[in-house]
Protein backbone atom coordinates (compact mmCIF):
# COMPACT_ATOMS: atom_id res chain seq x y z
CA UNK A 1 0.00 0.00 0.00
CA UNK A 2 2.85 2.24 0.74
CA UNK A 3 3.82 1.77 -2.85
CA UNK A 4 0.34 2.76 -3.81
CA UNK A 5 0.33 6.08 -2.17
CA UNK A 6 3.68 7.20 -3.99
CA UNK A 7 1.48 6.74 -7.13
CA UNK A 8 -1.04 8.95 -6.10
CA UNK A 9 -1.50 11.94 -8.14
CA UNK A 10 -3.41 15.26 -7.43
CA UNK A 11 -4.94 17.24 -9.65
CA UNK A 12 -3.51 15.25 -12.17
CA UNK A 13 -3.09 17.09 -16.20
CA UNK A 14 -4.65 14.30 -18.23
CA UNK A 15 -8.26 15.39 -16.23
CA UNK A 16 -7.52 19.21 -16.09
CA UNK A 17 -10.14 19.76 -18.55
CA UNK A 18 -12.56 17.75 -16.65
CA UNK A 19 -12.01 20.00 -13.67
CA UNK A 20 -12.70 23.03 -15.67
CA UNK A 21 -15.83 22.24 -17.15
CA UNK A 22 -16.74 21.32 -14.16
CA UNK A 23 -15.96 24.20 -12.40
CA UNK A 24 -17.99 26.34 -15.09
CA UNK A 25 -21.06 24.27 -14.99
CA UNK A 26 -21.03 23.60 -11.28
CA UNK A 27 -24.89 22.90 -10.46
CA UNK A 28 -26.19 26.09 -7.74
CA UNK A 29 -25.99 23.61 -4.58
CA UNK A 30 -22.36 23.92 -5.73
CA UNK A 31 -21.80 27.23 -6.11
CA UNK A 32 -23.69 28.13 -3.02
CA UNK A 33 -21.52 25.81 -0.86
CA UNK A 34 -18.29 26.80 -2.62
CA UNK A 35 -19.35 31.17 -1.49
CA UNK A 36 -19.09 30.11 2.17
CA UNK A 37 -16.10 27.55 1.79
CA UNK A 38 -13.99 29.57 -0.67
CA UNK A 39 -11.07 32.06 1.06
CA UNK A 40 -10.85 30.23 4.46
CA UNK A 41 -14.26 31.64 5.35
CA UNK A 42 -14.49 28.32 7.34
CA UNK A 43 -11.00 28.69 9.03
CA UNK A 44 -9.56 26.03 6.86
CA UNK A 45 -8.66 26.10 3.03
CA UNK A 46 -10.60 24.54 0.81
CA UNK A 47 -10.72 23.78 -3.10
CA UNK A 48 -13.14 22.65 -5.77
CA UNK A 49 -13.27 20.47 -8.60
CA UNK A 50 -10.01 18.36 -7.25
CA UNK A 51 -8.52 15.70 -8.70
CA UNK A 52 -7.57 12.70 -6.46
CA UNK A 53 -6.36 9.61 -8.28
CA UNK A 54 -9.00 9.21 -11.56
CA UNK A 55 -11.64 10.73 -9.34
CA UNK A 56 -12.72 14.72 -8.80
CA UNK A 57 -14.02 15.70 -5.73
CA UNK A 58 -16.78 18.33 -5.42
CA UNK A 59 -14.31 20.47 -2.20
CA UNK A 60 -11.18 19.27 -0.60
CA UNK A 61 -9.44 20.11 2.71
CA UNK A 62 -5.57 19.19 1.78
CA UNK A 63 -4.63 20.02 4.97
CA UNK A 64 -7.27 17.70 6.60
CA UNK A 65 -7.29 15.31 3.84
CA UNK A 66 -11.31 16.15 3.63
CA UNK A 67 -13.19 15.97 1.05
CA UNK A 68 -17.08 16.90 0.84
CA UNK A 69 -19.18 16.10 -1.92
CA UNK A 70 -22.99 17.51 -2.41
CA UNK A 71 -25.50 14.87 -4.06
CA UNK A 72 -28.42 15.55 -6.21
CA UNK A 73 -31.16 13.20 -7.06
CA UNK A 74 -28.89 10.70 -9.14
CA UNK A 75 -26.89 9.43 -6.04
CA UNK A 76 -29.88 7.73 -4.58
CA UNK A 77 -30.13 5.24 -8.17
CA UNK A 78 -28.30 1.67 -7.62
CA UNK A 79 -25.45 2.46 -10.19
CA UNK A 80 -25.24 5.62 -8.67
CA UNK A 81 -24.55 4.10 -4.95
CA UNK A 82 -22.03 1.40 -6.47
CA UNK A 83 -19.96 3.91 -8.17
CA UNK A 84 -20.07 6.19 -5.07
CA UNK A 85 -19.04 3.21 -2.64
CA UNK A 86 -16.35 2.06 -5.47
CA UNK A 87 -14.92 5.79 -5.12
CA UNK A 88 -14.80 5.98 -1.45
CA UNK A 89 -13.43 3.28 -0.96
CA UNK A 90 -10.38 4.17 -3.82
CA UNK A 91 -9.65 7.74 -1.39
CA UNK A 92 -10.40 5.85 1.65
CA UNK A 93 -7.38 4.19 0.79
CA UNK A 94 -5.13 7.31 0.51
CA UNK A 95 -6.78 8.33 4.26
CA UNK A 96 -9.02 10.67 2.33
CA UNK A 97 -12.32 11.05 4.21
CA UNK A 98 -15.78 11.96 2.38
CA UNK A 99 -18.30 13.94 3.86
CA UNK A 100 -21.87 13.84 1.91
CA UNK A 101 -24.50 16.38 1.73
CA UNK A 102 -27.69 16.62 -0.44
CA UNK A 103 -28.83 19.32 -2.86
CA UNK A 104 -31.47 19.83 -0.48
CA UNK A 105 -29.35 19.86 3.01
CA UNK A 106 -27.52 23.12 1.23
CA UNK A 107 -30.19 24.85 -0.31
CA UNK A 108 -32.30 24.33 3.06
CA UNK A 109 -29.83 23.86 6.08
CA UNK A 110 -26.77 25.71 4.75
CA UNK A 111 -25.78 27.11 8.45
CA UNK A 112 -26.32 23.48 9.72
CA UNK A 113 -23.98 22.15 6.75
CA UNK A 114 -21.20 24.55 7.69
CA UNK A 115 -21.21 24.05 11.28
CA UNK A 116 -21.11 20.46 10.83
CA UNK A 117 -18.14 20.74 8.06
CA UNK A 118 -16.51 23.51 10.63
CA UNK A 119 -17.10 20.89 13.39
CA UNK A 120 -15.81 17.98 11.82
CA UNK A 121 -12.85 20.13 10.18
CA UNK A 122 -11.59 21.17 14.26
CA UNK A 123 -11.85 17.17 15.21
CA UNK A 124 -9.75 16.40 12.68
CA UNK A 125 -7.08 18.86 12.95
CA UNK A 126 -7.37 17.93 16.73
CA UNK A 127 -6.08 14.55 15.63
CA UNK A 128 -3.91 15.84 13.26
CA UNK A 129 -1.75 17.53 16.22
Amino acid sequence: MISDMKNIVYNHKKYKTIRRNLRKQEVSSEKILWSRLRNKQQKFRFRRQYGIGKYIVDFYCPKLKLAIEIDGVTHSKDEEIKNDLIREKFLNRFGVEIKRYTNNDVYNYLENVLADIYEFCLEKEKKLL
